[in-house]
């Protein structure tokens, strides 16, 4: 048991031996005559509204028009984007139409973002996100020169919060540790894509040559299923590294991200035959060896678990004070997951933003 422990806490530290070294930092400037189209899909985001669109506003390098989808708010969110609209021609304020049966929400939004937008590249994100000046252009240009249909980014995540703390990080920590490849155009496995949802630039052609957000109408994690859908039509994606490309408060406090991870666990890890794998895998290299200390391979597991945890932070700008929440986020992410699984197969619906959807286990 000491040593499947060992050997399990190793094995993540193995792939993002390979994979952090290799997490490319996008940069440049694309060709004349490319137009990014920002699209952002908001739904009573009065909040955060005025801010992203302040730092979409600001982007350089390439020709940028912003597109804003109110999406049945009930907050001050339209009326902030027309004030905004008003004062710049690039910016461009339209109406959600009532969602069609079999569609979720954010993805009807994000098609028709998608219907309206004139770009040659279609760079959608949440309303939260916080893009640097060169993000537009450097996601662009990358997806020139290395021929990609899709590239994504996680943005670096500010996390303010011990709730925060002990799930935000988890998206790198398994994209990096557990993904073979992270992510990058090394494969154009579909099992092996990657995507973050925040921030996806997607090649316009390449997206309407696969159906764009009609193809993955009833699914909530629209970013990995439009870098699978993609990979499986022989188009190649790839993950970025995002920590200079934007930023991001994902959730605020342990409630809404327990919440906002559940929503779309069922077409990630939260499947019958998944979750069990990962679990071993997880708690295996993580949980286990504490309840084997004191054994000098228990110490080992302990130690390369929380150097890889380190070693992530670093290389993406997390906070490094959410390390010492390792063990507690493991067993917090596999608990999300678990929750997830069970409320699906008694089929409960996933909820959010008001909108509730038929639950399943399988994207």
């Amino acid at each position: 048991m000491n040593w499947l422990a060992l050997a399990l806490a190793l094995l993540p530290v193995l792939l993002a031996a390979g994979n952090l070294p290799r997490l490319c930092r996008a940069r440049g400037t694309p060709r004349r005559g490319t137009l990014v189209s920002i699209l952002i899909p908001a739904r009573d985001e009065a909040a955060n509204i005025a801010d992203c669109l302040a730092a979409a506003r600001a982007s350089l390098g390439t020709e940028v028009e912003i597109l804003v989808m109110d999406d049945g708010s009930t907050d001050a969110t339209p009326q902030i984007v027309a004030h905004l609209a008003a004062r710049d021609a690039r910016v461009r304020l339209l109406r959600a139409p009532p969602l069609p049966p079999g569609w979720t929400g954010k993805v009807h939004a994000c098609a028709e973002l998608a219907a309206a937008a004139r770009g040659t590249h279609l760079l959608f994100i949440d309303a939260d996100v916080r893009l640097a000046p060169h993000a537009a252009a450097a996601l662009a240009v990358h997806a020139q020169e290395r021929h990609l249909a899709l590239v994504s980014a996680v943005p670096r995540q500010r996390i303010a919060s011990l709730g925060e703390g002990l799930t935000v990080p988890c998206i790198n920590f398994l994209m990096q540790g557990y993904l073979p490849f992270g992510g990058r155009a090394a494969t154009r496995h579909p099992a092996l894509a990657a995507a973050c949802g925040q921030l996806v630039l997607v090649e316009a052609a390449a997206y309407r040559a696969v159906g764009g957000h009609g193809a993955i109408r009833a699914l909530l994690h629209d970013g990995l299923a439009l870098a699978r859908l993609l990979r499986a039509r022989g188009h190649d994606t790839e993950i970025v590294d995002g920590a200079r490309l934007a930023s991001c408060r994902m959730y605020r406090g342990f409630r809404e991200a327990w919440a906002g991870f559940s929503k779309n666990a069922h077409e990630g890890m939260a499947t019958p035959l998944g979750l069990p794998v990962w679990t071993v895998l997880l708690a295996g290299g993580h949980l286990l060896p504490w309840a084997l200390l004191p054994d000098p391979r228990a110490f080992a597991a302990l130690a390369l678990g929380f150097g890889l945890r380190a070693a992530i932070a670093w290389r993406v700008r997390e906070p490094l004070w959410t390390v010492a929440l390792h063990p507690a986020g493991v067993a917090v992410a596999l608990a999300i997951q678990w929750n997830a699984l069970i409320r699906a197969l008694l089929g409960l619906k996933a909820g959010w933003k008001g909108r509730a959807y038929p639950a399943t286990t399988r994207p």
